[in-house]
């Protein structure tokens, strides 16, 4: 299911391994089919352990790179190149989750099994360990966010964050649902044109024209939040996506079956 899900036009496996910024799929198992075969979702899901979460995304990036051609200096051409092209897969912590499963943002009924393959950098460690209160961990989580790639440079990445136990319970002790969390963060990523130019603040970077409306970061739709982690930590993970909409890298989600 993963393979199938990089092999289709929206995720574009192609221009994924084929670019220079250092992008490399990420697997996000939803489902019963977690437990069955004991992929991690708690602590240390993003690393090493469980055989699980080592095996499925390293199968699916021999596949993208032996079969594919997707090697350095074939059609990899990523200048520094990226951990996670090795391979990267884990689970969503469903059971102890504020939200519906990640899934269920791209249609699938909760309890479905399914993996969404999901095209990311690197990962960026989020501390915030003094916020009690939603708005006040919304505006950490949106300083990452807003600064990704390059501060000045907006609505061309996505962005996947992965929210921990503790920090979703900030969340969920005010009562926010996933599409409150989602907007309060947004929101406190937009910027004014007039911050966002070429030249501003000494740095050539930024959107070549003037224009007097404040932009989020994202693209609506392009900030995708999902819980994991251990119940100890206050701290996040911040995926940063590569570039999105037409000519780059849509998340695509299928249906795990026997």
């Amino acid at each position: 299911a993963a393979l199938e899900a990089v092999c289709t036009d929206e995720f574009n496996i192609h221009g994924v391994m084929a670019t220079t910024m250092g992008a490399a799929p990420i697997f996000i198992v939803n489902g019963p089919i977690r437990h069955a075969i004991r992929l991690n979702s708690g602590l240390g899901a993003l690393g090493p352990g469980p055989r699980a979460n080592s095996t499925i995304g390293r199968a699916v990036m021999l596949t993208i790179r032996n079969v594919g051609g997707a090697r350095p200096g074939g059609v990899d051409r990523s200048t520094h190149g990226n951990f996670g092209k090795i391979g990267r897969c884990f689970a969503e912590l469903e059971e102890s989750s504020p939200w519906e499963p990640l899934s269920t943002t791209f249609g699938h009924a909760a309890g479905t099994n399914t993996v969404t393959a999901y095209c990311g950098a690197g990962s960026t460690t989020i501390v915030d360990q003094l916020s009690r209160e939603p708005d006040s961990l919304a505006r950490t989580l949106a300083a990452h966010v807003q600064a990704m790639r390059h501060p000045k440079l907006v609505m061309a990445f996505d962005a996947l964050l992965v929210i921990s136990p503790e920090h979703a319970r900030v969340f969920e002790a005010a009562g926010w649902d996933r599409a409150q969390v989602v907007e309060a963060i947004s929101d406190h990523t937009k910027r004014h044109g007039s911050e966002l130019q070429r030249g501003v603040g000494g740095m050539a970077e930024g959107i070549p024209f003037e224009l007097d409306a404040e932009l989020p970061k994202t693209r609506p739709g392009g900030l995708r939040i999902m819980h994991a982690g251990s119940g100890a930590g206050l701290f996040s993970t911040l995926f940063p996506g590569w570039v999105s909409g037409e000519g780059g890298s849509e998340p695509v989600t299928r249906e795990i079956t026997p």
